[in-house]
């Protein structure tokens, strides 16, 4: 039996671990998927030599970086991003290789696409981790401007002070790649002067867990177009899915 999974720490509940098994069940295919919530991501090399029968990874949260350099290959896309969230497993004999994608670019651009019109050219992307990468990437395909937000003083970032009314006006596609506002703590949202959105601003929510975080209610208030990320999540799911099976998307 084919085996897939998801590393990462803490996993809690999984999506991914939900979506593939009830696809392996409905389509009769003859596979698992397990999560593998290691601690470091110096025992990836572990959890592959102890399942010889392990064909494909999903990488979530804090290791969408740290694992590039155990990786054979990375898909050029990948290697732009900067962060890698789905690795192919591939064995000859006693060669195993690990070939990195990222498929989290797939689902978000799909995603937001039929959001956009001639009005949004500038976005604000909340965070710098490795789903803020695949954001920036997908906006910049789209051919948007971009700017990333931080809590700290970073190189390449603003801070959360400097974002005024006028701000939000000219930026007016911000995305929430940060964790605030997630379950349990719906009642956090990004530090953000709502007051200043209008119907012709988009607040994206890369979060699934609340339906309609707090970032999405308040905006939503000043007439703001919201959206949350299982879309994402299940478009970039099915990318995963072509990525092990061989089709170079």
């Amino acid at each position: 039996m084919d085996k897939y999974g998801l590393i990462g720490y803490p996993l809690g509940h999984s999506f991914s671990n939900v979506y593939f098994n009830q696809k392996f069940t409905d389509e009769k295919i003859d596979a698992i998927y397990e999560k593998f919530e290691i601690p470091t991501i110096d025992l990836l090399p572990e959890v592959i030599d102890s399942n010889p029968n392990l064909r494909g990874l999903n990488v979530t949260i804090p290791y969408k970086q740290k694992v590039l350099p155990f990786l054979d290959a990375i898909s050029p896309e990948a290697r732009a991003i900067g962060a890698v969230n789905v690795i192919k497993v591939t064995r000859d004999g006693t060669k195993i290789s690990l070939k990195g994608y990222n498929s989290d670019v797939i689902g978000f651009t799909k995603s937001i696409e039929p959001m956009l019109d001639k009005t949004h050219t500038k976005a604000l992307i909340l965070g710098t981790g490795g789903a803020s990468k695949a954001v920036d990437y997908g906006l910049k395909s789209l051919g948007l401007e971009t700017i990333f937000v931080s809590r700290f003083q970073r190189p390449g970032t603003i801070q959360y002070e400097d974002i005024t009314p006028n701000v939000i006006k000219e930026y007016n596609v911000i995305v929430n790649c940060t964790p605030c506002g997630m379950y349990p703590n719906t009642e956090e949202c990004p530090n953000l002067p709502y007051q200043a959105m209008d119907n012709h601003t988009i607040l994206y929510d890369v979060i699934y867990n609340p339906d309609t975080t707090l970032f999405m209610k308040k905006g939503a208030e000043h007439g703001a177009n919201t959206k949350n990320g299982l879309e994402m999540l299940l478009l970039q799911a099915f990318a995963s899915w072509e990525f092990w099976n061989g089709k170079e998307l």
